[in-house]
């Protein structure tokens, strides 16, 4: 049984004029110019641009606000030898932000230390302890990477220390910015970079273009020094953008389109290992898909449960038995965290329910004995099964740390900025967010987000959407054009793979998978081949006639046999 609505269906708008421009400029089949036209990119030069995701269309480093100064700041750093530290946030964005920052760093010949908080002892973010630490190791410039823009109190701490500090992040801009060097976050007001929806890495990465441009001017490159090649370094973009599901668009799609490519042959041992536990073959190709649910969640599991430093070390390390013991050691993490996380996520699911049946629109759930590192994955699980914003805290003690997670048309952030007033701290974005609470203002902190989503959302925004770039025939869906859809990729948020939708008759529906999960049948005269993940349930809705199915094209590979298969995103009754 599901809790959630039916969902409603939603048809994308046709540009067929557009459309046909670049099916006869291009030479494309009829369905991806239509997917291209109706996403803003009609013109045949700016789709051939966007096909194409030319590293060299990548905007200018420079344009970025802030950037001038922390060039300047760590040339001057690697000249006078100062030992700078690289800190970053403990998921996956700060965790390859950290490796690509001090990798770059260290291959210039700089004194680099790294540092990653520990989510349970430390938190989120820059604390006071940890400068005080690194400024007595020495370190006269720290940069934070993937936290550190609502870092006030911690960098004027640094200050007093004499340690500069440079930040470098993504998360949404408060009112009162640290005194730092130099700030770099498209999201600053002023900031004339045209990509505002880089993930920490994609800020990070244009970091350091400008400083390999830099110190190429300075001629620091030459007989002696190699200028690395930051194109190797793209593996760690792919990894960290894909993993923060920022959307695939503009310089994000130009990063993970030639990342990918790199992270299908990755040099670096740590990736080696890590696709080897993950089951993925080096050499071969390597999906977005791939990332976000087979490498990403073993780099989190090190944060989430315990030292995320592990996947640091993993990715900066050179040698191939440590690393692959390390990758080991967090793909072991990975299954203790989906084990409590299935025991989180039914307690969490009994609470929600209740508040649902009350009639709330928003959710806040907090109980002891959850884990802190997972409850963010669990407030997703909920939002997809409730359509509803959802926020978990972890108690303990005389506090709660919490993690939400949002639906389309609720901004989180700016709601958990209305309930300030009964948090410790927060930070994130529109999609998600951290908090921190004190036990006895977790009661007041719900009625104040349930009020503020009881506003907020309308009755619409409570029913999940099936979006769908329009209805074909049968005789539409062939191998071709599944080629050049694929063309149009890599798909991730911002940029969804093309659903379409085929009214037709289904044949021997049967499910397959453990207990029945999944859903395998044949659709119309032509027999297609579709499956359907998790939606086992809807079995007997497939024997009883013509269905309308929403899906994705693709192709499935098995035994050297490459087979067109359509996965199933919705199935209804035909209407």
């Amino acid at each position: 049984m599901t809790d959630a609505p039916g969902k409603r269906w939603v048809e994308a708008a046709v540009d067929e004029q557009g459309a046909a421009t670049l099916e006869a400029a291009l030479r494309l089949h009829p369905l991806a110019a239509r997917i291209l036209a109706a996403r803003g990119h009609a013109d045949p030069a700016e789709a051939e641009a966007f096909l194409a995701a030319r590293l060299a269309d990548l905007p200018d480093p420079f344009t970025m606000k802030g950037m001038a100064a922390a060039v300047d700041r760590l040339v001057r750093a690697v000249d006078a030898k100062e030992r700078i530290a690289c800190y970053g946030d403990y998921d996956v964005d700060g965790v390859t932000s950290t490796v690509l920052l001090a990798g770059f760093l260290r291959a210039v010949g700089a004194d680099v230390v790294t540092y990653t908080p520990h989510r349970l002892v430390e938190g989120y973010g820059l604390n006071r302890d940890a400068v005080a630490k690194l400024a007595a190791d020495g370190v006269r410039l720290l940069v934070t990477v993937d936290c550190g823009i609502t870092s006030v109190e911690e960098v004027r701490v640094a200050t007093a220390l004499g340690v500069e500090t440079v930040v470098v992040d993504h998360h949404t801009v408060p009112v009162e910015l640290p005194q730092a060097i130099a700030i770099l976050n498209p999201h600053q007001p002023g900031c004339g970079y045209p990509s505002k929806d880089l993930a920490a890495v994609g800020v990070t990465f244009a970091l350091v273009m400008a400083l390999r441009r830099r110190l190429r001017e300075r001629g620091a490159f030459g007989a002696g020094r190699a200028e690395p090649n930051l194109k190797e370094a793209l593996d760690l973009v792919a990894l960290g953008t894909v993993a923060d599901v920022v959307p695939l668009v503009d310089a994000n799609r130009i990063l993970v389109r030639s990342g990918l490519e790199v992270l299908a042959r990755s040099r670096r041992p740590g990736l080696r290992a890590l696709k080897a536990v993950a089951g993925i073959a080096d050499g071969t190709p390597i999906t977005a898909g791939q990332v976000g649910f087979r490498l990403a969640p073993r780099i989190n599991a090190a944060g989430r449960l315990d030292d995320a430093g592990r996947g640091v070390r993993l990715l900066l390390s050179t040698d191939e038995g440590a690393a692959r013991a390390l990758a080991e050691e967090l793909d072991r993490e990975n299954q203790a965290r989906q084990e409590i996380e299935r025991r989180i996520l039914e307690e969490a699911l009994a609470d929600a329910r209740e508040r649902v049946e009350a009639g709330a629109r928003g959710l806040v759930l907090a109980r002891d004995g959850w884990h802190p590192g997972v409850v963010g994955i669990v407030a997703s699980r909920v939002v997809e099964r409730f359509h509803r914003p959802a926020v978990l805290i972890a108690l303990d003690g005389t506090a709660g740390k919490g993690s939400g997670r949002s639906i389309e048309g609720f901004h989180l952030y700016d709601a958990l900025a209305s309930c300030s007033d009964h948090l410790a701290r927060f930070g994130g974005h529109r999609h998600a967010a951290g908090v921190t609470v004190e036990r006895d203002r977790v009661g007041p902190f719900r009625d104040a987000f349930e009020a503020c989503a009881a506003e907020r959302i309308a009755d619409e925004d409570l029913v999940p959407r099936c979006r769908i770039d329009g209805w074909i025939d049968d005789r539409e869906i062939t191998d071709r054009a599944a080629e050049d859809l694929e063309k149009l990729g890599p798909f991730g948020a911002g940029h969804p793979e093309p659903v379409f939708a085929l009214r037709a008759a289904a044949a021997r529906a049967r499910t397959v998978g453990a207990s029945g999960a999944h859903l395998k049948l044949s659709l119309g005269g032509r027999a297609l081949d579709a499956i359907g993940f998790g939606m086992g349930d809807r079995l007997a809705l497939c024997n009883q006639g013509r269905i309308d199915a929403a899906f994705a094209m693709g192709f499935d590979e098995w035994d050297g046999r490459r087979r067109l298969q359509l996965k199933l995103r919705d199935v209804r009754p035909s209407r």
